[in-house]
């Protein structure tokens, strides 16, 4: 069973209003140079988001949601802090997630 993290909220804030591109390419960057494996995805409209509607009570998050999944909690604690206005949470796979290559 592997534990994966996420901070979500809309696309919206995550694309026009915070630095998460430079967010990542730093964190990517950091981690090519540490020769660590790349441990975090950015995903648009996840398909965990019908689990956490209940336990988001629709406060400011519309269909069109975003979010950065890790299974480095730490690294999602640490985004919480740095971009203040995200859900994070945490949910549970038997498969490691591989992004679609688009």
């Amino acid at each position: 069973m592997y534990n994966y993290h996420f901070a979500v909220a809309s696309q919206g804030f995550f694309l026009d209003q915070e630095p998460i591109e430079e967010i990542l390419r730093e964190r990517t960057n950091y981690y090519k140079s540490s020769n660590k494996e790349i441990d975090f995805w950015f995903i648009l409209n996840p398909y965990f988001y019908h689990t956490l509607e209940n336990s988001l009570n629709n406060n400011n998050i519309n269909k069109s949601i975003a979010a950065i999944i890790s299974l480095d909690k730490d690294f999602i604690k640490w985004l919480k802090l740095r971009v203040s206005f995200v859900h994070i949470g945490s949910f549970q796979s038997n498969s490691v997630f591989i992004p679609e290559n688009n």
